[in-house]
């Protein structure tokens, strides 16, 4: 028999799992893709639909799917630059009316080069943009009367003999987030943090490689001694950072065996990163995120006979989380523990078979 002490002890546990349900219920409601957030969407008008569409693809620059890590970085770009915000919703609307209009998912250059990374089902990440941008400046130059470019020269001086104590460590440190911000163009660190925190929002994991995407980056500017200016600004950063999300994750399952890849595929990036940014400056042109597609479809292409390294089909890619649940369902052992039981069902279908009784009519 239960005291009123008990009675009331028992109450509290229950009101405590309660509110714990509750709170677990509204983070899986806004964490991910926010999938029963998407299908409360598409019964809205199409006003309502597009908004959504272009807040997810402001996000999905860092593989993102979700609108309210897309308001977030948003709201970190009007932070930066309130022009630069503007931009970056009129680009993805633009995009997102465009692929409307020819009846596609993705817009025209993209829809292009999906037709041919199809047959090796691979992602085409930025190269669109890649391809636009430098398209565009070599056509304009730095000397265009209506549409000047910003002059891009060969450096004089890449490689600088500086010793560890000149460097500043708080810049160093806050080199980190200005690198995911670099993503976006963005050279501040509260703006850094804020996407750090869409991330979060969205997928720890995600949140976890693009830090340390950035960590490598500036860790391998200071190996190659580059410029200090270049390492503050994050400009050792953003390239590693998207290459550490695509393998750490996003288009292999998650592992510590794909974890420890997407970390080499970053310290390869920011090494490509430098070679291509000598070439590049020769003609007069930025490396944009070239080493970061480079990279990401080089690892995307090694084969293994290692069972921890899995790349996943472009139909099955979500967010990691949701990407390791589908690797653990799709695993070979549970293949083939769904074939045995296919099988025993099968066997105990002939058994009935054989079971029932054979009635034959004859008409004489």
């Amino acid at each position: 028999m239960m005291t009123p002490a008990m009675e009331k002890e028992a109450r509290s546990v229950e009101k405590g799992a309660t509110l714990t349900s509750h709170l677990s219920r509204a983070l899986n409601l806004l964490t991910g893709d926010m999938r029963v957030y998407g299908e409360w969407i598409k019964r809205q008008i199409v006003v309502v639909q597009v908004v959504d569409w272009v807040l997810r693809g402001v996000a999905q620059v860092m593989f993102v799917n979700n609108p309210l890590s897309g308001l977030l970085i948003t709201f970190g770009l009007v932070l930066q630059n309130p022009w630069w915000g503007l931009n970056g919703l009129l680009g993805s609307l633009a995009s997102t009316l465009s692929a409307l209009l020819i009846r596609q998912n993705i817009p025209i250059v993209s829809s292009a080069l999906g037709s041919v990374f199809s047959k090796w089902d691979l992602p085409v990440f930025t190269l669109p943009f890649n391809i636009l941008v430098c398209l565009h400046m070599a056509a304009m130059g730095s000397n265009h009367p209506y549409f000047p470019e910003v002059l891009v020269q060969p450096k004089s001086s890449l490689h600088l003999n500086t010793t560890l104590a000149e460097r500043s460590i708080p810049q160093l440190l806050m080199a980190v987030p200005v690198g995911v911000g670099q993503v976006y163009g963005c050279d501040c660190p509260w703006t850094g943090g804020i996407f750090i925190i869409a991330l979060l929002l969205s997928s720890p994991t995600i949140c976890m490689h693009a830090v340390l995407g950035s960590i490598v980056g500036v860790v391998s500017g200071l190996v190659l001694a580059a410029p200090h200016e270049d390492i503050y600004s994050g400009l050792w950063g953003y390239n590693s950072c998207l290459s550490c999300i695509a393998i750490g994750g996003v288009f292999y399952a998650l592992t510590w065996q794909s974890h420890l890849l997407a970390i080499t595929c970053a310290f390869f990036c920011a090494y490509m990163g430098l070679a291509i940014s000598n070439l590049m400056s020769v003609f007069g042109l930025p490396a944009c995120t070239w080493p970061f597609c480079l990279s990401a479809l080089t690892f995307l292409l090694i084969t293994t006979e290692s069972r921890a390294i899995h790349r996943l089909p472009l139909s099955a890619v979500t967010y990691p989380e949701e990407n390791r649940r589908y690797n653990k369902e799709g695993s070979p052992e549970n293949h083939q523990e769904v074939q045995q039981n296919i099988s025993k069902e099968e066997k105990l279908l002939e058994k009935r078979e054989e079971i029932k009784p054979h009635i034959s009519l004859s008409v004489e």
